[in-house]
Parts: structure tokens; C-alpha cells; sequence
């Protein structure tokens, strides 16, 4: 006979929620955990905690979201609500509102606002795995009201020109640096200028707006606010479309697949990148087409298909070998010999010839050029972790030494999700380094 509860269950919809799921209370705190680890939020939730969430306990606020996300998961069910657990909806609104749907400058103005104030970064929602299923077909909004002001050519150069500076600083100091500077200009005259342009300049304009929310998705995902970065690509493909520019839609579509890739996501991340690819298939440059390619292979990798990747990557090698030389202000889209070395590097790593991820990660690090501080400091990282599973503790030692500089000046949380693994005494400076192996 079964001993009869002390304290009776008080959310009994929290209760059949993890019934449903199938989880245990251990499994339940690990989903938890591990979407917060996703949007950068540390959390260390165990059985016990569930079980008094269970008894009536009320999680904080700001776990709410990430709870919510995890069941919204496990149950398959995307319109999930704080209230179907059991709790009221915390001080944040919208939490579980489509960025796909309504207006996209609307959305964008909402993402910036809230990247200038961390404290109310939920409220533009947590990395979502019901976000990467995009609509079908382009949903374009033709017609604005609310007041603004008319922009022409000279404001195109102006945001294009901004953007470029901003991706060198970017380059150089990693997401971590000048996104309050980059939001700021996206909700202070970016929106004003999208809201209030017709005529002949709109298509230059949203097209030049879509580059910087691209940016500025990308610099959010390297500081680890992974919602803010997908809420962001998500707007820049839509602004994409609103210019009418498939090549951008596809670079958007690229970056939240390689995204997907490093969140652990490799199926999601296949779609995406054949949604990429399918978008690129006329008048596409051959370096942006391998690109894109590249990436594809990279996912497909990921998600165990090694014969495939391995054919893709060789088509995207050789689009590479015949393309021409890269326009002088072209600032994506920028591949190059040392980026198909890095993504066959990385392709290799997920299908275990370690061997040759080696080789192909070292000549990536090797040629990359001074401005590129944070690309060279993510894939030495990545090459030390290959090193180190390979037994080699010397060799990843020192490949982390030669970045010393730039562990001190680049902030960004991917370089430090690539470095968890690693013990820590093979970092530089460490009290505790011993290059005995």
C-alpha cells in the first residue's frame, strides 16, 4: 500500500504537465537547466526543487519563462502558458508572442529596447524552438502608419557605413562590446526611418536596416543572449523580404542555423540551412553560395549525416576554388580559404576524425588576419577542445597560450562555452597550469 502524502499537491497542473512529459522531477530540472544555459542564465535546479514547485512553492520570476519554454518542448505544445502550469504570468508580457507575425519594425524597435535594458530582456522571449519554424511564404507589410521621417540614398550610406564600423568592433572585441550602442541606433533612428519611408529609397533602406538587425543578432548570440539573437536574424529576415533581397533572407537563415547547431539543435539547424540554400538557388554570388553551402554541410554533420555533409562540403569547396574576388565592401558573406578550413575543421570534429579536425581547425587559426581577434580566439578554442580529446594536453595548452591576448580582451560567451570543457589549468595564466601531460 502507498504511504500516504505528509503535504498534499497543490499544483496539481505542474504535476500532470511532468506526467505528460514523461520526465522524472531529476529530468524535469535538467530541461530547466539546460534553457537557461541556452540564454546565458546559469541555473542549478534538482529533484527537491521541482518537488517543492510541486507543493505550491512559486519559482521567480524570471524562471518562469525558462520553465515554461522547456515543458512547451517536451509537450510539443508552442502556445504554452506560465498559466497552464499552474502560476500566474509573471511582470513580463508577450513572452510567447511570434516574431514571425505582425510588424516587423514594431518587433525590431521592441528587441532593441529591451538589448539596451538587460533587466527586461525576457520580455522579448527566450531562445525557442517553436521560433525556427518559419511561415509559409514571405509575410510582407506594404503599408505603415505612426509618424517618421523620409529617408533617401544619403541615410543608406550613412546606416551602411555604420554597420561596417560596427562589425570591425565586433571583429575585433566580440558581441560582448557596443550592442547598447547598436540598439540604440536601431530603436533611435533605424524604426523612425522605416515607419516613415516610401518611394524609391524604401527597398535600399530596409535592405541596409536588415544588414545592421543581422548584426546586431549576430553580436547578441556571441555575448549569449540567444533569444535577443534569434528575435533579431528573425527580423532581418523579414526585413529582407520587405526589400525584396533573397540573399540576405538566406544570410539571416544561415546565421540562426549555425546557431541552432551550437545550442545542441542539429535537425532544426537542417532546416534552416536548406531553407538558406533553397533561397540562393538564382543569381546568387559562387563565394556566398559556398558560404551558405558550407553551412549546410556543417548541420547536416551535426545531425549525424556524415555522407551527405562530406558531398556538400566538397560542392561548396568547389564554388569556393571558382568564385571571384569579394567585393571591397562586401561585409558578409566574407569566405574565404581559412573559413572552409574552419567549417571543415568543425564538420569533421561532429563526425569524430578528430585527426583531421586538428589539421583543418590549426590552418584556420594560422591565416586568419589581425582584425579577425575574436574569429581567431573561437576557433583556437575549439581546436585546444579537439586537441585535448585527443589526448593532447600539451598542444591544447599551448594553442590557448597564443591567444592569451585575446581571452582578456574579447568578450564573448561563445569562446567561453567553448572553454567549459577544458580543464581549467590548461587555460593561460592559470595558477594551476602544468604542461606535463
Amino acid at each position: 500500500m502507498a504511504r500516504q502524502r505528509s503535504r498534499p499537491i497543490q499544483n496539481p497542473a505542474l504535476r500532470a504537465a511532468i506526467d505528460q512529459a514523461g520526465w522524472t522531477l531529476a529530468a524535469a530540472a535538467e530541461a530547466i537547466n539546460a534553457v537557461g544555459a541556452e540564454n546565458d542564465i546559469p541555473l542549478t535546479y534538482g529533484a527537491g526543487a521541482i518537488a517543492h514547485w510541486i507543493a505550491g512553492v512559486v519559482p521567480r520570476d524570471e524562471t518562469i519563462p525558462i520553465t515554461v519554454e522547456a515543458f512547451a518542448r517536451a509537450l510539443g505544445r508552442p502556445q504554452l502558458t506560465a498559466e497552464d502550469l499552474g502560476w500566474d504570468a509573471p511582470a513580463m508580457t508577450d513572452i510567447r508572442a511570434d516574431p514571425w507575425q505582425g510588424d516587423p519594425v514594431a518587433w525590431l524597435m521592441r528587441l532593441a529596447r529591451s538589448d539596451m535594458d538587460r533587466r527586461t530582456a525576457l520580455a522579448t522571449g527566450l531562445y525557442s524552438l517553436a521560433a525556427l519554424t518559419m511561415p509559409t511564404g514571405p509575410h510582407r507589410i506594404l503599408s505603415r502608419s505612426g509618424p517618421g521621417r523620409r529617408a533617401g540614398a544619403a541615410d543608406v550610406a550613412r546606416i551602411r557605413a555604420t554597420t561596417r564600423h560596427l562589425a570591425d568592433m565586433d571583429d575585433l572585441y566580440g558581441g560582448g562590446n557596443a550592442r547598447a550602442a547598436v540598439a540604440g541606433y536601431l530603436a533611435g533612428e533605424i524604426g523612425p526611418l522605416l515607419r516613415g519611408t516610401t518611394g524609391r529609397a524604401r527597398p535600399d533602406l530596409f535592405r541596409a536596416a536588415s544588414e545592421l538587425t543581422y548584426l546586431a543578432g549576430w553580436m547578441a548570440v556571441d555575448a549569449g543572449a540567444n533569444g535577443l539573437g534569434q528575435g533579431y536574424y528573425i527580423e532581418a529576415v523579414r526585413l529582407a523580404e520587405e526589400a525584396n533581397d533573397p540573399l540576405l533572407r538566406a544570410t539571416a537563415l544561415r546565421s540562426m542555423a549555425i546557431q541552432a547547431i551550437e545550442l545542441g539543435h542539429p535537425h532544426r539547424a537542417v532546416d534552416l540551412a536548406e531553407a538558406a540554400v533553397s533561397g540562393i538557388r538564382r543569381g546568387c554570388p559562387t563565394r556566398t553560395r559556398a558560404w551558405i553551402t558550407g553551412a549546410h554541410a556543417e548541420a547536416l554533420a551535426a545531425a549525424a549525416d556524415g555522407r551527405d555533409a562530406r558531398q556538400i562540403l566538397t560542392r561548396a569547396e568547389r564554388d569556393l576554388e571558382r568564385a571571384d574576388s569579394l567585393p571591397e565592401d562586401a561585409w558578409y558573406g566574407g569566405y574565404r580559404r581559412e573559413s572552409f578550413e574552419h567549417q571543415t575543421g568543425t564538420l569533421l570534429a561532429s563526425l569524430g576524425d578528430l585527426p583531421e579536425a586538428e589539421r583543418h581547425l590549426a590552418a584556420s587559426v594560422n591565416t586568419r588576419r589581425p582584425i579577425e581577434r575574436r574569429t581567431r580566439a573561437l576557433i583556437a578554442a575549439r581546436l585546444a577542445r579537439v586537441q585535448y580529446r585527443r589526448g593532447h594536453r600539451d598542444a591544447a595548452a599551448q594553442t590557448l597560450g597564443r591567444i592569451r591576448t585575446e581571452l582578456t580582451t574579447v568578450a564573448s560567451a561563445r569562446i567561453r562555452r567553448e572553454l567549459a570543457p577544458l580543464p581549467h589549468d590548461l587555460l593561460p595564466d592559470s595558477p594551476h597550469r602544468n604542461h606535463r601531460s
